[in-house]
């Protein structure tokens, strides 16, 4: 079975860094019907964290967020990569990018379980089009300029001050 790759929407919100914060959010997004398709969270300069929503229906989100009082990001894009857990699953992903000569600015890949895989990919901005058409992402799903990620502008994922977590930083 091929993997299945496709263009994803995303927001994020820069939340106080306190335990708790996360949980109260996305315990506000279940209320309101909100699917994710992912989340990620990590700290984000002094005392705060960036929350990323991968979401399915953005006007849905847009609109729970702003009735939880959580202010989000403009809309941006990534891709959702899954398929059938195999030792160098990512690597192939990765592989057909280099091939590409995109350079990949961010990568989460997780086991499933049951013998799937998952993957959330983030590319600059100029090669989100190049990177679909590498990828197989059928082209009606890879969005226009105005929704996807700048990685130049404070407003872009992986956040411009990288995690402390990440290679390099301490």
């Amino acid at each position: 079975m091929a993997d299945e790759m496709k263009k994803v929407e995303y927001y994020y919100a820069t939340v106080p860094d306190k335990p708790g914060e996360a949980q109260r959010i996305l315990a506000a997004m279940h209320q309101a019907g909100i699917d994710l398709l992912g989340f990620s969270g990590f700290p984000h300069g002094a005392r705060k964290s960036q929350l990323d929503f991968i979401v399915k229906d953005s006007a849905a989100f847009v609109k729970a967020a702003k009735a939880a009082n959580l202010s989000v990001s403009k809309k941006k894009s990534g891709f959702l990569i899954q398929g059938e857990d195999r030792p160098g699953a990512v690597a192939e992903v990765l592989g057909k990018l280099a091939e590409a000569g995109i350079n990949v600015t961010s990568v989460q890949a997780v086991c499933a379980g049951s013998g799937r895989y998952g993957a959330l990919l983030w590319v600059k901005q100029p090669d989100l089009r190049k990177a679909g058409k590498a990828l197989g992402v059928p082209k009606s799903t890879v969005g226009t300029p105005s929704d996807i990620v700048d990685e130049a502008s404070e407003e872009s994922f992986p956040a411009s001050d990288a995690p402390s977590w990440t290679p390099g930083h301490s």
